[in-house]
């Protein structure tokens, strides 16, 4: 095996150098190590030394390592493995653009036992021979953390398929997802199931004081407008019955307006096929509040009539064939 070379990047300069003995003692041979001690230092080892892989940590002086590596990543691809003290900041170091995440020993790193420095080994190993991660999306939600963004979806004739094909298709991490799909009630719990086995994602039927969390979907019950509102640094749902909008409920502009009004720029909203309008001024009051939005294209759709009242209101962003919108979707909110 070749040897690797390695950038640690934290604070405590006793971490670094038991880290550094440690590491030395399993990396394989003919493998460097160099150390840093802030973002800043850390910049200026990268261009001289030229890791293949960097060890960095969440908290730092002067900038914190997921910021640093949201920017760093923008111009200097960098396979980047994070550490802290905590397992809370994972999702959100991953979605940054880091290839993989430690949590440091419990205690001082002296306690630390021969396997863990052992297993950091193996993983630098691993995470050297990438070649290239890929860049975080740089869109409106980017800097949002992932438990504050949301994915707020559109669909009426023929989306139950449009639908199963876009979810199935997406790339996690993601941030939540809330659907409105013209349905009829017990239908739209019977999709979610379908959903739920034929996807990776958790998805079920919608309900009040559900509180969304990353990687999960929810479809608004057939007979109830679904709406979203903030909850302690992440949003929650509100299923209530109320009189058809645009001759629905649920009704996607219910929706897409209470996601303008809670999560603002930190959204991504999406049309899919479907008669009439409804959807069309919500997806307008979600781009006008900074998200991103995306339209079927009429191609692809079964009914080019919500996408094409949005596309000619200018509420659509990006007008895409259907096979095209998650990856779009997961561009712009998820990693």
């Amino acid at each position: 095996m070749s040897g690797i070379r390695v950038l640690v990047v934290d604070d405590s300069l006793l971490f670094r150098e038991i880290l550094s003995q440690e590491l030395q003692k399993y990396l394989p041979a003919g493998s460097a190590l160099e150390t840093a001690n802030d973002p800043f230092e850390a910049r200026d080892k990268i261009l001289s030394f030229a890791p293949d892989v960097m060890l960095l940590d969440v908290e730092l002086p002067r900038m914190d390592g997921i910021e640093f590596l949201r920017r760093l990543l923008l111009q200097y691809p960098q396979p980047t493995i994070m550490l802290s003290g905590t397992a809370s900041y994972r999702q959100l170091a991953l979605a940054a653009g880091a290839v993989d995440f430690i949590v440091k020993p419990p205690g001082h790193i002296l306690h630390a036992g021969s396997g863990f420095f052992e297993d950091m080994v193996r993983r630098l190993v691993l995470a050297a021979h990438i070649s290239c991660p890929l860049p975080p999306d740089t869109g409106h939600a980017a800097g949002a953390s992932i438990s504050q963004r949301i994915i707020a979806i559109g669909a009426s004739t023929g989306g139950t398929e449009e639908l199963s094909t876009v979810i199935s298709m997406l790339q996690p991490p993601l941030p939540g997802i809330v659907v409105v799909q013209h349905i009829p009630p017990v239908f739209s719990r019977l999709f979610a199931e379908r959903l739920n086995a034929e996807t990776r994602f958790k998805v079920a039927e919608a309900s009040s004081g559900v509180r969304l969390c990353p990687g999960e979907v929810y479809i608004a019950p057939g007979d109830r407008h679904v709406r979203v509102k903030k909850s302690a640094g992440g949003y929650q749902l509100d299923c209530v019955d109320g009189p058809r909008v645009n001759g629905h409920c649920p009704s996607a502009d219910v929706l897409f307006r209470s996601v303008a009004s809670a999560a603002g720029a930190a959204a991504v909203g999406v049309i899919l096929t479907g008669m009439g309008g409804d959807g069309a001024k919500g997806l307008l009051a979600m781009r006008q509040a900074g998200a991103h939005t995306v339209g079927q294209d009429e191609a692809t759709c079964v009914v080019y009539g919500m996408p094409r009242v949005a596309w000619e209101l200018g509420a659509v962003e990006y007008q895409l064939p259907l096979t095209a919108i998650a990856a779009k979707i997961s561009a712009l909110a998820g990693n």
